[in-house]
């Protein structure tokens, strides 16, 4: 028994590849903007609704506060003014470097207020940092600039080209959904396109045709694309959200891989995806913090169809550090509870389960972005 709980303990503590995730917020904050950062919607809710009040506020409340020498559950008050006491340079700090990370893909396409940018985030968390780039915005940059549409192509893979990233990130599920076809746009279809997003004042990607263009243009500088699949904010519309919609794509699209991130509710579809797909990979990002306790469950789900080599982890952290140490901390006990609950059962050997254990926590990162 006391073996079982050392090797358990071994699993738990393995460093983590984070293939996707964002920056961090380096100020202090108040209560109301905090419980913001702890919600997909708009705002945390109406008086007398408390995010604290939810499954990521209890896992909160009972991992976080050790890191900042608090007992566990302590009151949001308390939780917050020892949070200020130290200040935002001190909990972040803290909180990336108990995350146990020895590498980071940062998604810099957001960022409606200042983050801490890719580099910043690798120094505090003692980790390597890489960027990932999102299409969208490249593509809006070069709208934005007046680039003639004629161009518009070009200088979407000559900047692309020159990004030094690991990967590349589609957010179509946002703008357009994901039944997005496996074939090529044109040339004449994608300058027309091109020609409609410039006419926006704010230029903003919302046109299938251009989304399917950004896609091959990763596709062809050999990156791996990340799409956001099923949970988000209010703007991503889970009608159109099941990764399942994207199946000629991700056809069309090997032997490049694709990224499936988040697929809450439709991991078990993204499950079945990368088994019967030989260049599809997926995660359990951003819901495995806002499941909290319920965290396991989902991990067990997601690995019923997936192989093993094809799962990865990330956080999908954005603006409040202790999401970085929320995520590693249940995506790691859910994974080694399940690993070792087959031990214990004769599913499969310890030996084995060690083995996958590495795979999913940073090994399947290292092979697919090259890093």
């Amino acid at each position: 028994m006391e073996e079982g709980r050392a090797v358990q303990d071994e699993w738990e503590s393995l460093p983590l590849v984070d293939h996707h995730c964002h920056g961090v917020l380096d100020r202090d904050l108040d209560r109301e903007a905090f419980e913001e950062l702890l919600t997909e919607a708009e705002t945390p809710g109406p008086p007398g609704v408390s995010m604290f009040d939810t499954q990521v506020g209890f896992a909160l409340r009972r991992w976080c506060p050790a890191v900042l020498d608090l007992e566990s559950h302590a009151e949001p008050d308390a939780y917050l003014a020892r949070r200020a006491e130290l200040g935002a340079a001190e909990v972040n700090r803290r909180f990336l470097l108990a995350a146990g990370l020895e590498t980071l893909c940062v998604d810099t396409g957001y960022t409606p207020r200042a983050m801490l940018d890719p580099w910043e985030l690798g120094r505090l968390a003692g980790a390597r940092a890489h960027e990932i780039v999102r299409l969208e915005t490249v593509a809006e940059q070069v709208a934005a600039d007046g680039v003639d549409a004629a161009r518009f192509a070009h200088e979407v893979r000559a900047r692309l080209g020159a990004r030094d990233a690991a990967g590349a990130k589609s957010i179509a599920a946002y703008r357009a959904g994901l039944e997005l076809s496996g074939e090529r746009p044109s040339g004449a279809e994608v300058t027309a396109a091109a020609g409609r997003l410039m006419r926006q004042e704010r230029p903003r990607v919302c046109d299938e045709v251009l989304h399917r263009f950004l896609v091959f243009c990763a596709v062809d500088a050999g990156l791996p694309v990340q799409f956001h699949v099923g949970y988000g904010d209010v703007d991503a519309d889970l009608r159109r959200g099941d990764p399942l919609l994207l199946i000629e794509l991700l056809r069309a699209m090997d032997p490049v891989p694709a990224m499936l991130l988040h697929n809450y509710p439709f991991h078990r579809q993204a499950g079945y995806l990368a088994q019967v797909l030989p260049n599809v990979y997926v995660d359990a990002g951003l819901a495995t913090h806002n499941l909290g306790h319920r965290a396991p469950a989902l991990i067990a789900e997601l690995l019923e169809l997936a192989p093993f080599g094809k799962v990865l982890y990330s956080s999908d952290a954005f603006g409040l550090a202790e999401l970085y140490h929320l995520g590693a901390l249940l995506f790691r006990r859910g994974l080694a509870g399940l690993l070792a609950g087959g031990v214990a059962d004769g599913a499969w050997t310890a030996r084995d389960a060690g083995r996958v254990a590495e795979m999913i926590a940073s090994g399947n990162a290292r092979r697919v972005y090259g890093i």
